[in-house]
């Protein structure tokens, strides 16, 4: 329960804090988290792939 007051702060701070930043900056900063999300999935698919093709 605490965890999820505490994503609930955190995600009202954020949505706050992107309502008032520019258009440029939110789409700035919107691009270099789906890039880190790309990465992160392309590696962890690679590394599943490598760890289960050895058993």
């Amino acid at each position: 329960m605490l965890f999820l007051v505490a994503a609930l702060l955190l995600l009202g701070t954020v949505l706050g804090t992107v309502a008032h930043a520019p258009l440029p900056v939110t789409l700035v900063a919107a691009t270099g988290v789906a890039v880190w999300l790309v990465i992160f999935a392309i590696r962890e698919r690679h590394g599943r792939r490598r760890h289960t093709s050895a058993h």
